[in-house]
């Protein structure tokens, strides 16, 4: 029975569908962090109805803005490792055979790898900024329409405040993991 070896011309395309599909991920992932604080944010002004606003669970509701910002930076990150390492498996298919000397290659080629990581500089720069003015926008929100409830528990707005300091740092992190010619994985 011969062993069957898929050609490299398979592998790419495959390679650049998963590349695609990765991206479409990364898109969805923001999409999803704007719905989730815009709900949060929601729930926040409903509960300062009179009747709910003595008993309602603001303290703990006011800790979601910024774990729902932390699994957003841990996912962005996953894609930002994932698309790196898919885009040096294709670096590699476009080197077979001196390819990358004929023909113009996208991933190995540092005019155009460099030049789309400054574009998607762009992304990142969204990323920030959604994360540093969701979590202002709601704990602002929270504060101002239950001051009294976070004079008497600040440690939930500093415990908010960490943890969105975190997603912000993780944020700023994922351009050092942006692919790049000659680069390896660590």
């Amino acid at each position: 029975m011969a062993s069957l070896i898929v050609d490299a011309n398979y592998r790419f395309i495959a390679a650049y569908n998963e590349v695609n599909t990765r991206i479409a991920q990364r898109q969805q992932a923001l999409a999803l962090y704007v719905s989730l604080v815009v709900s949060l944010l929601a729930a926040v002004v409903a509960l300062r109805s009179a009747g709910a606003a003595a008993q309602a669970p603001i303290e703990w509701l006011v800790l979601g803005f910024p774990v729902v910002s932390l699994c957003f930076a841990f996912l962005n990150y996953k894609a930002e490792r994932a698309l790196t390492n898919l885009r040096l498996f294709l670096a590699q298919l476009e080197q077979l055979g001196g390819a990358n000397e004929q023909l113009p290659s996208y991933n190995t080629d540092p005019a155009w790898s460099l030049g789309a990581n400054r574009a998607r500089r762009f992304h990142d720069y969204s990323v920030a900024l959604l994360v540093v003015s969701c979590n202002a926008i709601g704990l602002g929100a929270a504060k101002t329409i239950f001051p009294q409830r976070f004079s008497d528990a600040p440690a939930f707005l500093w415990a908010a405040g960490a943890l969105a300091l975190l997603a912000l740092w993780v944020v700023l992190r994922t351009p050092q993991w942006h692919y790049s010619p000659g680069k390896t994985l660590p």
